[in-house]
C-alpha cells in the first residue's frame, strides 16, 4: 500500500531572501514567507491530508500552521526532518565561501555530495536519516495523504534517494525547491519511489475531492 507524501519546503526567511544558507539555525520567517505559509494552508483546505509532520525548525512549524489550523491537526515534529549543517557556510551565500576558498567552493559545485563544505554534514548521512524519517511517516499511515514540511537540500537530498539518482546530481537535478510549493511522491516505504509532480504552487490549484466519509485523520 503506497502513501502520499506532499513534500513542501518552508516559506522564504530573512536569509533564503539574500540566498544565504540557513541550515540548522532557527531562521524566522518573512512577511514574504508568512504569506506563503498561508497559501499552504489554503491549499490544504482544497486539497485535505491525513496528518503533516515537520522540521522541528521553527521557519517549518511556522510554515505548517495554516494547513493544521485549516485542517484542525496537530503536527508532528520529525527530529531527522531538520536541515543539513552548512558548517562554515552557516549563514552566508556560496559567492561569500568561493571569494573566501574558491578551490573547496569548485570541488563543491563538482560534487556536493563527495565535497560538502568544511565542518558540514555528510550529506549521504543526511540523505540516510531525511529517507528514515519519510520511512517511518509512510508506515505510520499507509495508504494515506501526509503534508510535510521541511528544508530544501534535505528534500533533494531524499529525493535522489528515494528515486535511485546520485546524490552528486542532487543540484543538477533538483535546482532549487521553491518555498511553499508542493512536490507529491507515493511510496511504499519499500521499492523505489514515484514522483507524481515537483514544485507545483499552491495558489491557482484545483481542489482535490477526497471519497465521500474520508476526512482528516
Amino acid at each position: 500500500m503506497t502513501t502520499t507524501l506532499l513534500l513542501a519546503r518552508h516559506g522564504q526567511t530573512v536569509w533564503h531572501a539574500e540566498n544565504r544558507y540557513a541550515g540548522t539555525s532557527d531562521v524566522a520567517l518573512t512577511d514574504t514567507g508568512r504569506a506563503q505559509a498561508e497559501a499552504l494552508g489554503r491549499w490544504a483546505a482544497a486539497h485535505p491530508v491525513d496528518a503533516v509532520w515537520t522540521s522541528p525548525l521553527s521557519r517549518a512549524v511556522a510554515t505548517a500552521e495554516p494547513a493544521c489550523r485549516a485542517l484542525g491537526l496537530t503536527p508532528h515534529r520529525e527530529p531527522d526532518l531538520r536541515e543539513c549543517d552548512f558548517g562554515v557556510v552557516e549563514g552566508r551565500t556560496l559567492a561569500e565561501f568561493a571569494a573566501e576558498d574558491p578551490e573547496r567552493a569548485a570541488a563543491f559545485r563538482a560534487d556536493p555530495a563527495a565535497r560538502p563544505f568544511p565542518g558540514a554534514e555528510d550529506p549521504r548521512a543526511a540523505a540516510d536519516r531525511g529517507a528514515a524519517a519519510l520511512r517511518r511517516i509512510t508506515a505510520a499511515h499507509p495508504g494515506g495523504r501526509v503534508l510535510v514540511v521541511a528544508h530544501n537540500t534535505l528534500f533533494r537530498l531524499v529525493l535522489c534517494r528515494l528515486l535511485a539518482i546520485p546524490l552528486s546530481e542532487y543540484r543538477r537535478v533538483f535546482p532549487r525547491l521553491r518555498n511553499a510549493a508542493v512536490s507529491e511522491v507515493r511510496w511504499d516505504g519499500r521499492t523505489s519511489a514515484a514522483l507524481l509532480s515537483l514544485n507545483v504552487p499552491c495558489e491557482g490549484a484545483a481542489p482535490r475531492h477526497r471519497p465521500p466519509g474520508r476526512g482528516p485523520a
